[in-house]
């Protein structure tokens, strides 16, 4: 296994940590957290130029790379607390991505089985079968949990008839028994894909839930209906999390507040186009222009409530919003609109 510091641009390592060579046992010896660069882009279809992300990453800090960085709350410095090292990258030629891609998977393994958590620099999504593989390999094919934030699923056959890119990481994963389908975390997908066969393909592989929900309920609804059978869980899933003190409840209501989130982007966005008088530029640009407003404001209204009424009760704006945007759609439908133009 070769470490070159960092393949593209000066060498450096991450604010200022401790070095290690994957080669040397010794150098890494108790370590916590490595950081280990995967500077390949070759599984890209349409954009390059993620292999300069270990480097970016690793410079993107203004502030003098001391190796400190407490935090302003915790008043913990995990840079100090933990013992993290910075591996560098690997040697990932871009005209042998398979190959490279086995390096990876290598020092993965090595750094699991040295009991220290890796964290690698990417590198597009092809990297994700490689560094999965390799922790997989030693805690056990088919015992790792994948949380995976996308918007994209990444469970293609194949790229452009090859088996190798960066929109197919999540099936070879799942093909080669590295991770289980059903063990499968997916959050933010949106977007015109996967097509029905990969749906198809990812229910039979256990990745059910939210494909069930989108693909076989929502249809039976249009679009108003599903948007506030949306918004409607995400309020009643937020009340339960604001009064519940049982911290498993919480989670699972937490999630579902998500996942509705995760569903209102692409609702919300259809919904707009039926107002957007056919001119679906307008419609998104106004509801960005009104998101962006709302994001910036939003911290402010939330700080002067908890200066009124404390910062528990404060967070009670989030059901009262849901409750309007309930409303709204209520009140405005867009099947309505449609019919007035």
């Amino acid at each position: 296994m070769v470490n070159i510091g960092n393949m593209y641009g000066p060498d450096f390592t991450f604010l200022g940590i401790p070095r290690c060579d994957l080669d040397k046992p010794e150098s890494y010896k108790g370590a916590d957290v490595i950081i280990v660069g995967a500077p390949i882009d070759s599984g890209t279809s349409y954009r390059s130029g993620a292999k300069m992300g270990p480097q970016a990453i690793r410079m993107g800090d203004y502030l003098p790379h001391d190796a400190e960085r407490p935090h302003l709350s915790m008043r913990i410095d995990p840079l100090q607390k933990l013992k993290i090292f910075d591996a560098g990258d690997l040697l990932m030629p871009g005209g042998d991505l398979v190959s490279s891609l086995k390096v990876l998977e290598a020092a993965t393994e090595k750094i699991s089985k040295a009991g220290a958590i890796a964290v690698v620099l990417g590198g597009d999504h092809s990297i994700a079968s490689a560094d999965v593989t390799g922790i997989a390999n030693h805690l056990g094919r088919g015992k790792v949990s994948m949380i995976h934030f996308d918007a994209h699923a990444d469970t293609g056959e194949d790229q452009f008839g090859a088996l190798i890119g960066h929109g197919t990481p999540m099936r070879r994963l799942i093909e080669s028994g590295s991770v289980r389908g059903d063990r499968f975390l997916q959050l933010g997908l949106r977007g015109y894909w996967p097509d029905d066969a990969t749906l198809k393909w990812m229910a039979g592989k256990g990745m059910m839930i939210g494909r069930w929900f989108g693909t076989y309920l929502l249809p039976s609804l249009d679009i108003d209906q599903r948007l506030k059978l949306i918004v409607a869980i995400q309020g009643l899933s937020f009340l339960v999390f604001w009064a519940s003190d049982i911290a498993l409840v919480s989670f699972i209501a937490l999630f579902f507040v998500g996942f509705g989130t995760s569903m209102q982007f692409a609702l919300s966005t259809l919904r707009l186009l039926r107002f957007g008088a056919n001119k679906p530029d307008l419609a998104i640009g106004k509801a960005s222009w009104g998101a962006g407003i709302a994001i910036a404001l939003s911290p402010f209204f939330l700080g002067f409530l908890a200066d009124k009424f404390g910062i528990v009760n404060a967070f009670l704006m989030v059901p009262a919003i849901v409750i309007c945007a309930f409303v709204i759609v209520v009140l405005l439908p867009s099947d309505h609109e449609v019919e007035k133009r």
